[in-house]
């Protein structure tokens, strides 16, 4: 049934609730989409923060096993 059985004079009700699911759907995966790249945004930030603040520590740690062996 494609609704075109119904003539002309069929209810617009269904197509209505429809458009108005699949734009809804729309919104929700727009918003899923922009979470997603925040988080990776935020996850990348923190890698960089990590990275400028780890190579001190690495050589540190490093010298520490030089040292030992």
């Amino acid at each position: 049934m494609t609704g075109e059985e119904l003539g002309p004079a069929g209810p617009p009700g269904p197509k209505v609730v429809r458009l108005l699911y699949f734009v809804g759907a729309g919104f929700l995966c727009t918003a899923v989409i922009n979470k997603w790249r925040d988080f990776q945004r935020k996850s990348i930030q923190q890698q960089q923060h990590h990275h400028q603040i780890d190579p001190l520590s690495e050589k540190a740690t490093n010298a520490v096993h030089k040292a030992v062996e």
